[in-house]
């Protein structure tokens, strides 16, 4: 095949993908309570849906997660979004909790085959690297806005309110997958079987180059996604049931006002200086969280909107801080693997969570489990702020020593 877009144009469907990725994943949540009423089920159920698609997309990146630096970018995302299709065709005929768990299972191991890949290319094929981080840290906000808002709004107008949104994203799919064939991209290290069977193996890791960045910003990511699954998960449950909002559309809207500031934040970020948006990503993360918890506990539906936008904000600028850090040290040849590490350690932060709070919700009731899921992520953020102060520390200790001491390993902590 000789023709191929661009670079920008390439840049541009790697970046709608990972749009298109995420909406999926959030298009099933305004559902949920449709489903529950249908089918009755219980929250605890609810969220093992959930939950299933994150353990099948983290299976799927602890083996193939890597395999886009041996084979190449394109095959994996071609191939992703195909298998992302067949599971829209799935929830579309979906008749039960059995179908359900079938269809999120083959959506979660399209998804952890695309997104080490489609990460990768993103980075790869940059304009610049702000754009870059713009893009891989705001796409996956401003997917799961639109998934959430899209679906809830196809759900309450559209006909065959429960078919008429995975159709639709089903044709999204197909059309991404063509348009991805004529993806450019870089040139790679000739692999061989050997190292795809290497590569295959259930493993995680990061660019060694990268670890220490990794390590500094784990908090925060935890933080972040463990904010975004309880949102998906029980968000819809308990926005209609504590703060009295029925129409689905609605419900997509008030789950939008915590993942479209995530996006939208990230078109100013490059104004502010590195350090300063991490803190700004911490605090108006713990911030949200206070007044989120406010609002359900006083049943405001005005207020629980106005913090789940200000973590919003937070979700955003946390989240593209460290991106930022950990692609800028980390080599072409092991992107793919360290992006695949940094959703392993996401997903995980946003399932187990909320599959604790679907438990607790049967026994404490919907209520006390979002306060205490607040809890949590105050001291998330508050470990997050402990690792960023002590790296503001070394940086001012280090800034004026001598070169040739710091080299040699003789001024505080360089």
């Amino acid at each position: 095949m000789s023709f191929r877009l661009s670079r920008p144009a390439g840049f541009a469907v790697a970046g709608a993908a990972l749009v298109g990725l995420m909406a999926g994943a959030a298009a099933p949540s305004p559902l949920y309570p449709v489903y529950q009423q249908l089918w009755g089920f219980s929250s605890f159920t609810l969220t093992v849906i959930f939950a299933v698609y994150v353990v099948a997309l983290l299976g799927t990146l602890l083996t193939v997660g890597s395999l886009a630096d041996h084979v190449g970018r394109r095959p994996m995302l071609v191939g992703g979004l195909l298998v992302l299709a067949a599971a829209m065709v799935i929830f579309a005929h979906a008749g039960g909790v059995g179908a359900l768990l079938l269809a999120r299972i083959i959506q979660g191991i399209a998804t952890g085959a695309i997104t080490g890949a489609v990460s990768a290319l993103i980075v790869d094929l940059q304009p610049d690297a702000h754009k870059g981080s713009v893009v891989t840290g705001g796409a996956p906000g401003i997917g799961l806005a639109l998934g959430a808002a899209v679906a809830g709004g196809l759900v309450q107008h559209a006909p065959w309110p429960r078919e008429f949104v995975f159709w639709s994203l089903f044709g999204v799919y197909l059309l991404l997958a063509v348009v991805a064939m004529f993806v450019p991209e870089p040139p790679r290290r000739r692999t061989d079987l050997r190292s795809v069977r290497r590569a295959v193996r259930p493993s995680v890791g990061v660019a060694a180059e990268a670890r220490s960045a990794f390590l500094a910003f784990a908090p925060a990511m935890a933080a972040t996604w463990a904010l975004g699954g309880l949102y998906l998960s029980l968000g819809s449950s308990a926005v209609a049931r504590l703060l009295g909002v029925s129409d689905h559309f609605h419900v997509g809207l008030v789950l939008a006002s915590f993942f479209t500031p995530a996006g939208l934040v990230l078109l100013v970020i490059h104004r502010i200086p590195q350090e300063a948006r991490r803190w700004l990503g911490l605090v108006s993360l713990g911030g949200g969280v206070l007044v989120s918890v406010v609002g359900v506990t006083v049943g405001s539906s005005v207020v629980y909107i106005i913090g789940s936008a200000i973590a919003g904000v937070g979700f955003g600028a946390a989240f593209q801080s460290a991106v930022a850090a950990i692609a800028a040290v980390t080599p072409a040849d092991k992107r793919a693997q360290t992006f695949a590490a940094i959703y392993v350690l996401g997903y995980t932060a946003f399932s187990i969570p909320a599959v604790i709070a679907g438990l607790a919700a049967q026994d404490w009731g919907l209520r006390p489990t979002f306060v205490g899921y607040g809890v949590l992520e105050l001291g998330l953020v508050a470990s997050a702020a402990a690792l960023a102060v002590r790296a503001t520390r070394r940086t001012t200790r280090t800034a004026g020593c001598p070169k040739q001491l710091a080299t040699a390993g003789a001024c505080p902590d360089a």
